[in-house]
């Protein structure tokens, strides 16, 4: 083995038994946040630069907003539809934001 991938190889395990040692200290988070709404939400769209595709028929996006219902405030809920819209920078954002408020809603 090169002397590089043995250095990556005990970066790697140094920081995976730094993440035991946060998790055991500080607990897993019991709730996730806005932000991690906002990514999770941003992570199953299907885009490019101009629209979003799969605002409409994406199994994965409604079972995201039953759990988002379930477990946040109704008041952010709009807000994490913008911002992860916001996050794609396509140029259709009232498009993709009225779809998926509509799915939301259904």
């Amino acid at each position: 083995m090169k002397r590089t991938d043995l250095q990556k190889r005990e970066r790697e395990l140094k920081a995976a038994q730094k993440k035991k040692e946060r998790i055991e200290k500080y607990g897993e988070k019991a709730e996730k946040t806005v932000g991690d709404y906002i990514n999770e939400l941003h992570d199953l769209m299907f885009h490019d630069e101009t629209r979003i595709y799969n605002t409409k028929e994406s199994i994965e996006i409604l079972e995201f907003f039953e759990e988002m219902k379930t477990s946040m405030d109704e008041s952010q809920w709009e807000n994490v539809i913008r911002k992860a819209i916001k996050k794609t920078g396509v140029k259709e954002r009232e498009t993709a934001f009225n779809d998926l408020m509509q799915l939301l809603k259904s």
